[in-house]
């Protein structure tokens, strides 16, 4: 029986030899590709599969290093770009501080940085690197190259505390710089301080500038301290809400004034052409009309003295206080 099936079978090979099918080809070879093709098959998938499933694992690898390694590196390129945005703020503002002390020369000041501020949500207050080693005493004016921030109120010896304009215990001599008018700004715990004793029939419009007036002998006369904000009738006196000139809240390096001599306007102050063209007309209209005044007076008046000036006080250009800085700072 065995050796029956095995001669049918030889018969079958051979005829599948000897017999073609199309293209003229032996029919062995359809019944060999008909076996051998889907094992072939099978084995390229399951290789193929296998060689995928081991690139993606080892590329996934690598992918996942290089993206490890991609964002450590914008990690530092970030810290590094904000560094040098600092640098650059800082930069600006000492330029900004040597600016106004080289526009300045008349005046000593000296440059600070603010290293902490009250932990007393009632006050407005903050200190500074200088003391009285650097030669800071009490009730030395505190400004920026854009206006007022407060005085000295206590000194220690490499360190003092500022007393800011909008604190509820401050108070500084304040004035319009179109009307003249006098007042007093004074803090209220706000941001913004308020300007005092300007009475009902002032007129007061927003954005009109306000300047030290000097009486009080700490701040120097025509530093800018801010512009007019809003204004309301009260009893006896207005109302008027002043907006700091300087960032009070964003405080980094000020300016110490050891002296209390008036900073002068220079070329290099941010006064337009129109600004100081209008200043010296109004000087000269004022000195005219006080010459008429005294001509028109008989001579024992004239010869009389007088315990008040004839002559108007000059008008210093409104942006006296945010000229360019003056010398290097010393800091």
């Amino acid at each position: 029986m065995m050796l029956l099936a095995i001669v049918v079978l030889a018969q079958v090979l051979l005829l599948a030899f000897q017999i073609k099918g199309e293209h003229n080809v032996p029919l062995i070879r359809y019944w060999a590709a008909a076996v051998v093709t889907p094992l072939e098959r099978a084995g390229t998938s399951t290789f193929s599969s296998f060689g995928n499933i081991w690139k993606g694992y080892v590329g996934l690898r690598n992918a996942r290093a290089e993206n490890e390694s991609m964002h450590a590196e914008m990690q530092r390129l970030q810290l590094r770009n904000q560094e040098l945005e600092s640098q650059n703020a800082e930069a600006l503002r000492l330029k900004s501080l040597l600016n106004f002390h080289d526009a300045h020369p008349e005046s000593e000041m000296l440059a600070a940085e603010v290293i902490g501020s009250s932990s007393d949500s009632s006050s407005h207050t903050l200190f500074i690197n200088r003391g009285e080693k650097d030669r800071v005493r009490m009730n030395y004016a505190v400004i920026t190259p854009e206006g007022v921030i407060g005085k000295i109120v206590e000194v220690f010896p490499h360190s003092a505390q500022v007393q800011l304009i909008n604190d509820p215990n401050s108070g500084v001599g304040a004035l319009f710089t179109t009307s003249r008018t006098h007042g007093v700004v004074r803090g209220t715990g706000e941001p913004n301080p308020h300007m005092e004793y300007v009475i009902n029939e002032e007129q007061v419009q927003p954005g009109e500038l306000v300047v030290t007036s000097g009486e009080d002998k700490i701040f120097p006369k025509d530093l800018l301290i801010g512009t007019v904000a809003a204004s309301k009738l009260g009893n006896p006196f207005q109302t008027i809400t002043i907006a700091p000139a300087a960032r009070l809240d964003r405080l980094e390096d000020v300016i110490v004034l050891l002296s209390q001599h008036d900073l002068q306007a220079s070329t290099s102050d941010n006064v337009t052409g129109a600004e100081s063209k209008a200043v010296q007309a109004v000087s000269n209209a004022a000195a005219a009309a006080a010459q008429a005044n005294s001509d028109a007076l008989p001579s024992s008046v004239n010869s009389a003295p007088s315990s008040h000036s004839t002559s108007t006080p000059a008008l210093a250009p409104p942006k006296a206080a945010v000229a360019t800085p003056a010398g290097s700072p010393n800091r």
